[in-house]
């Protein structure tokens, strides 16, 4: 059974940092893009970043500079580390694992909250 388990969400003021986690099972994790994407209210969810099985890492405009994706294959966890949050990032964060640009596997999603 795949599982995707998403953590290090919650509340922070603009300008603040958080690291989500998303400890990943029932996968092949080094083969395994891996992604984060979020959900605003009302709005379409969005990939923010992803990270090749080879390490290679993509960024949405918004995340660049910003946001940073990595991976450790022996603790099969993907990490997106966000700093210089801003109100405009409140959104829920959910990790995705799949092949290329295609996502077979979401986890739950986490709620980040950034407050002005």
């Amino acid at each position: 059974q795949v599982q995707l388990v998403e953590s290090g969400g919650g509340l922070v003021q603009a300008g603040g940092s958080l690291r989500l986690s998303c400890a990943a099972s029932g996968i092949i994790f080094s083969i395994s893009t891996m992604g984060w994407h979020r959900q605003a209210p009302g709005k379409q969810r969005e990939l923010v970043a992803s990270i090749s099985s080879g390490g290679s890492t993509n960024y949405a405009n918004s995340a660049k500079g910003r946001f940073t994706i990595s991976r450790d294959n022996a603790k099969r966890t993907v990490y997106l580390q966000m700093n210089s949050l801003k109100p405009e990032d409140t959104a829920v964060y959910y990790c995705a694992a799949g092949r290329g640009t295609f996502y077979t596997y979401w986890g739950q999603g986490t709620q980040v909250t950034v407050s002005s």
